[in-house]
């Protein structure tokens, strides 16, 4: 039997992603699911809308997979709710939403179909039929303890098919769409303009909506961090800006 010391994370706090993936097999996983950087691996999915082919279907767009433990529970259907009222929103980022659960795909249509009768919502995003589980096993949905329904996961995808953003929700806790909605704005800002974000942008606590300056990667560069320009420096690791 694998096991790992209880104190594993505090004694080894640099340990990456990829050596987690590398235990993850050691200790009985099939594969390692794909981690932050990593490319979404190829799939062929039957959905509520038809066959299709992931990253492919989704090719220059982001997109977010998400899981839930199964159709006609309660937490499931807020969730379904919630992230079809904020559907507009992540379109206007170039942004799909895909969702996924180990159940067939008649059960998927009957479920939105009850929703939509009963709640007056039209689930107009596809739904994964991953009967077998074979999906959610690749895509490490799956959690020991939890039986065979898969947890609360959330992928998001840039357009270049890379798996920018890993969340992982218990079955007892529904997500918050606001967040993944923010995170899915964040990484775009982040990425066109070369910057990091604070806590909680763009409302973060110390500097507002301001994005963060990469650190300086040699000491003339550093040494010039705090004469001015369009930068605010608490200290030459730490500048700051308004975009």
């Amino acid at each position: 039997m694998c096991q790992m010391e209880p104190n594993i994370g505090m004694k080894n706090i640099g340990m990456g992603m990829k050596h987690l993936g590398m235990i993850h097999q050691m200790c009985g996983g099939n594969d390692s699911f794909p981690l932050i950087g990593d490319k979404m691996p190829r799939m062929e999915v039957k959905t509520t809308h038809g066959m299709m082919t992931l990253p492919d279907a989704y090719a220059g767009k982001w997109f977010v997979l998400f899981s839930h433990p199964a159709d006609f529970t309660p937490v499931c259907t807020t969730e379904f709710v919630a992230f079809e009222k904020r559907r507009e929103e992540f379109a206007k980022l170039n942004c799909e939403l895909i969702g996924l659960s180990i159940d067939q795909v008649f059960s998927h249509m009957k479920w939105t179909q009850w929703i939509k009768e009963n709640l007056k919502v039209e689930i107009k995003f596809p739904i994964i039929a991953d009967d077998q589980g074979k999906i959610a096993e690749k895509m490490g949905m799956i959690h020991p303890g939890k039986g065979s329904n898969t947890v609360r996961a959330v992928f998001i995808v840039d357009p270049e098919g890379t798996v920018r953003l890993i969340l992982f929700y218990p079955q007892e806790v529904g997500r918050n769409m606001d967040e993944v909605l923010r995170v899915v704005k964040t990484l775009q800002v982040v990425d066109k303009n070369k910057v990091a974000a604070p806590a909680n942008w763009p409302n973060n606590e110390l500097i507002g909506d301001q994005v963060i300056i990469p650190p300086p990667g040699d000491e003339k560069t550093a040494a010039t961090r705090k004469t001015g320009g369009d930068m605010v420096c608490e200290d030459w690791w730490f500048c700051h800006k308004k975009l």
